[in-house]
């Protein structure tokens, strides 16, 4: 079917100034997310000790967010589809910065997961929105960079939950940092909804989305009719299964157990486990990018996809079951598994190009919700397994776990990451090429 643009517009695409600066405003809501989704990871002994719980319940608390955020993923795929990433990107971070404040001011366990669960459910808008938007605001064969760089974005709030979160906490409280941390968000909404704009013909310039005529029936398509018509294709059960490996194995280690594992195995302290597990996460903002470049340039998505899984894998099997590395060859090697974990964003643009266009917002849903939901289950399934082999140690009223209880947890990434590797052989190649 032939391609039309927009008739509604100027003559000329938008400034590739104008493009960036209304992704980045939104990159900060995502940025914000992300600075959420791991902050417990060094808080663990605070907030264990604040309201007197074990792993398991430490790993729900942290997994509420995650519960929220892929229960929202459909919905929000089709929402960006009817309407535009503005309105969901404004409403995400008013609900976020509400979230974060509740969270702040728990006074028992089940306020403080109410909190995650709105904060989760409400920055789940973000990446979908970001999608969304970048569709309409950049070339396509900029799709899969404009996707590392927003994974870039998310990663340095993730990074700001480790060292610099550490400090502030010990400085004023975690109850502090949150708070003003829900402030910050509440700015963030205002300022997207002043300034963010869904598509560049609203500023009286060319879109570069392409609008064809629908499917029978798409434009008002339901929530279960979006997933069957999504999983019609091939390649999306497939790539909707394999980031959950790479992506709950990042988060579970460095959003929670990373910490504790590196004090413990390492006997490092908790900043220098929490520096360790930030050099993870820039590794992994740096790896998308330049992968994701790399795929657009050699306009291939499965080949660097599957070497990079391989790689993955390979790293993760070293540092978690090595004897004992040294600090060097174990810093090396987090920055190398975070570089090549950085190829999953290849997924988004791999997945978008498996569906019509049409169906881009609900298949970007679909496949996050499929990058979230490794850290949805493993992060309370690995605390399961860490309580069922603790041996009743403790300190400052948290608990302490061994060696062998981690090497327990851990097999469940490892067994992930395993399916990951086998089901993304079987994808078909797109060759950077649009599904008809």
């Amino acid at each position: 079917m032939k391609e039309k643009l927009n008739p509604v517009a100027g003559d000329h695409n938008p400034p590739i100034s104008l493009a960036w600066s209304m992704w980045g405003l939104c990159a900060v809501f995502y940025l914000i997310g992300f600075f959420q989704r791991v902050a417990p990871g060094v808080m663990t002994t605070e907030l264990m000790t604040e309201f007197q719980i074990g792993a398991a319940s430490l790993g729900h608390l942290s997994a509420f967010y995650f519960y929220s955020y892929v229960a929202m993923q459909i919905p929000t795929g089709i929402l960006a589809d009817r309407l535009g990433p503005r309105r969901l990107l404004a409403a995400g971070a008013l609900v976020a910065g509400t979230g974060s404040l509740l969270f702040s001011l728990a006074d028992s366990l089940y306020w403080a997961a109410i909190g995650r669960l709105l904060v989760g459910g409400s920055v789940a808008v973000a990446f979908v929105g970001m999608l969304k938007l970048a569709a309409h605001w950049f070339p396509t064969v900029r799709y899969a960079l404009v996707s590392g760089l927003a994974l870039f974005t998310g990663v340095v709030g993730a990074v700001a939950a480790g060292v610099p979160l550490r400090w502030m906490v010990d400085a004023v409280g975690w109850r502090s940092v949150m708070s003003g941390s829900a402030v910050f968000t509440f700015l963030v909404a205002l300022a997207i909804w002043i300034l963010v704009r869904d598509d560049p013909t609203e500023k009286g310039y060319i879109s570069y989305a392409r609008f064809d005529q629908p499917d029978s029936g798409s434009t008002s398509v339901g929530i279960i009719s979006g997933i069957r018509l999504i999983f019609r294709y091939r390649n999306t059960a497939l790539l909707f299964i394999v980031p959950g490996g790479i992506v709950g194995s990042i988060l579970s280690f460095s959003g929670l157990w990373g910490v504790p594992f590196l004090t413990t195995h390492y006997h490092l302290s908790v900043t220098q486990a929490a520096g360790a597990c930030s050099i993870l996460l820039m590794a992994w903002a740096v790896g998308g990018p330049i992968l994701g470049g790399l795929s657009d340039k050699i306009r291939l998505r499965k080949p660097l996809y599957v070497i990079c899984t391989a790689a993955t894998t390979l790293g993760w099997g070293i540092i978690l079951y090595w004897p004992k590395l040294h600090h060097a060859g174990l810093l090396g090697l987090l920055a190398f598994t975070g570089f090549t974990s950085g190829a999953m964003i290849i997924g988004f643009a791999f997945e978008k190009e498996s569906v019509p266009q049409h169906l881009s917002g609900t298949a970007s849903g679909v496949i996050n919700m499929g990058v979230m939901l490794g850290p949805t289950l493993l992060q309370p399934a690995m605390g399961y397994v860490l309580d069922r082999y603790w041996q009743g140690q403790t300190a400052n009223g948290a608990r302490l776990y061994d060696l062998v209880a981690y090497h327990h947890a851990f097999s469940l990434m490892m067994a992930w990451l395993i399916l990951s590797l086998i089901l993304v052989m079987f994808t078909r190649e797109t060759r950077c090429r649009p599904s008809a």
